[in-house]
């Protein structure tokens, strides 16, 4: 099953302005017109802020920070990996809401790539690869960069929002740059497999379950969900899955695109998808301890991630009860089938 056919129906959306709808246009709109250096002094800034005034968000990062760093990673340096994340987060932003605005040359002067050939090596075969990103730097300066090449038309998936107003200005945001968007839902699967069939590349963030489903693995040392999405569509389209990620490299972008994940029938159907998203997070790690930093998941990821922001919750409101029966959970889901 993949992301999408097991995603739960989009919720009931509401088109009036909401607050959210003006801050997200009115921080675009003032991002264009600074000059970079402001806008880098402006970001920063505020990720100080909200490093301070977001405990939870803090805590996580740090979770996340130690899973992949060691927990030998504390006091002073955890610290300062934790501003450096909420920094780069900001930068995501910040970047993303100025793209649409920045000509071919511009965008071109700032990015760069290694193993570009993995692309065009699959789109040479007649359907067009899935690029599999984790949350990291900033994917949607390649998808930008990419789909401004005569050619190499490229689409994503996207969550709805529950702001009808905000989720289509975010939709268009991506189109201004030249991204498609498919909405996550029943009928995603086969949007993104006429895609594929028609040589656009799809990009997928794969590092995070969204809605039911998912697949069982190990990620960085535990047991959690992550998207069977990539896996099944390459076994139902034969494209290649390459993971990729991008990275905030100075004032520029770095595109990092991996060998192909093998993604070959071997057995059953639901056997083949474990297996191959097993494969996939194995490279999804690879791409991350290169920038640990730079990889902005600041939710809970794994089972126990939910019990440790519930103790973190607990302790600061000065409350301190038992734990429950330990077993396995996803992060604010269901129970993970065995």
């Amino acid at each position: 099953m993949t992301a999408a056919e097991g995603a739960t129906p989009p919720v009931a959306r509401t088109r009036r302005l909401s607050v959210d709808v003006v801050l997200y246009r009115s921080g675009a709109a003032l991002a264009r017109r600074l000059p970079l250096s402001v806008g880098a002094a402006l970001t920063r800034a505020i990720s100080r802020t909200a490093y301070r005034l977001l405990p939870e968000r803090r805590f996580i990062t740090e979770r996340r920070l130690q899973r992949v760093c060691g927990p030998e990673l504390q006091g002073e340096a955890l610290a300062q990996a934790v501003q450096a994340s909420f920094e780069s987060y900001a930068r995501y932003w910040f970047d993303g809401a100025r793209l649409g605005d920045l000509n071919n040359a511009e965008v071109d002067a700032g990015f760069s790539h290694e193993g570009y050939h993995h692309i065009q090596e699959a789109i040479d075969t007649g359907t067009a690869p899935i690029l599999a990103l984790p949350h990291l730097g900033g994917w949607e300066w390649a998808g930008t960069w990419m789909a401004r090449i005569p050619g190499y038309p490229v689409i994503s998936v996207v969550e709805p929002l529950k702001t009808a107003r905000l989720f289509d200005w975010m939709v268009e945001e991506r189109r201004r740059m030249g991204i498609d968007i498919v909405a996550l839902g029943p009928d995603a699967v086969s949007a993104l497999i006429k895609s594929l069939r028609s040589g656009q590349v799809v990009c997928l963030l794969a590092d995070r379950q969204v809605g039911r489903g998912g697949v069982e693995v190990e990620f960085f040392g535990e047991r959690t969900l992550l998207p069977g999405g990539p896996a099944a569509l390459a076994l139902r389209t034969g494209a290649a899955i390459l993971p990729a990620a991008v990275y905030q490299d100075g004032p520029s972008h770095r595109a990092v695109v991996m060998p192909p994940v093998p993604a070959e029938r071997e057995g059953r159907l639901r056997a083949d998808v474990a297996r191959i998203t097993q494969d996939l997070a194995r490279s999804l790690e690879e791409l991350i301890r290169a920038a640990p930093e730079q990889w902005h998941l600041m939710q809970p990821n794994w089972p126990s991630d939910t019990d440790a922001l519930r103790r973190f919750r607990q302790e600061r409101r000065g409350v301190n009860r038992p734990d429950n029966d330990g077993s396995l959970r996803h992060p604010g889901k269901e129970r993970v089938p065995g």
